[in-house]
């Protein structure tokens, strides 16, 4: 009987140490794009060197025109985090809603940049051409949480915690979401999603 309840125990120990090590992926409704392991949930175009390293992917050189991760699925109303880290050169962004996963871009989908050195406030932060940051954020050398909202019309953008960008636009209604590379060093180690 006593080895029975030392077992118990033990199996009870183990338990309550997994579920206190759950992470933020197990949230109920949130889906895991990616992980820091597998690539699975997205198709590549371009040239961007494209590697997972460390827990996260990776990229830090292209070919002539940009090159993206597109999520295999759809999306129209979600909320997104997007965890990123971007050197001083970068030149990336988050896609939501592309309206064509072949040819990505801020003239077919919303983009929330990710660029330090832009001064035309469109720059870290900023909705492409739709709603600009001022003064210019600086993301770079850390790693960093975009949490995005889309829902109907309405999208909020908000970095580390603070809101950057909040439009009202109906130009896209669904598509995949896509993370871009242009130049620099990029990495994004975590992207979940949550259909609303």
């Amino acid at each position: 009987m006593k080895r029975f309840s030392a077992v118990a125990i033990s199996l009870l120990v183990v338990a309550l140490t997994l579920v206190g090590c759950a992470t933020p992926t197990n949230r109920p409704g949130w889906v895991t794009l990616f992980d820091g392991t597998s690539l699975e949930n997205w198709n590549r175009t371009g040239e961007a060197n494209w590697r997972l390293s460390e827990g996260a992917v990776m990229a830090d050189k292209g070919g002539k025109t940009p090159s993206y991760l597109v999520s295999k699925n759809s999306y129209a109303d979600f909320e997104l985090k997007v965890e990123f880290w971007a050197d001083t050169d970068a030149n990336s962004g988050v896609f939501l809603r592309c309206s064509d996963p072949a040819k990505v871009g801020a003239a077919t989908a919303y983009e929330v940049q990710i660029a330090d050195k832009r001064t035309d406030g469109n720059g870290t932060g900023a909705i492409t051409d739709l709603a600009k940051v001022s003064p210019a954020l600086r993301a770079a050398g850390q790693w960093n949480t975009y949490e995005i909202t889309a829902k109907g019309t309405q999208l909020t953008v908000a970095l580390n915690g603070a809101v950057t960008a909040s439009i009202q636009n109906s130009k896209y209604a669904r598509g995949p979401i896509a993370l871009q590379y242009i130049a620099g060093i990029v990495k994004f180690r975590r992207v979940e999603i949550r259909p609303l």
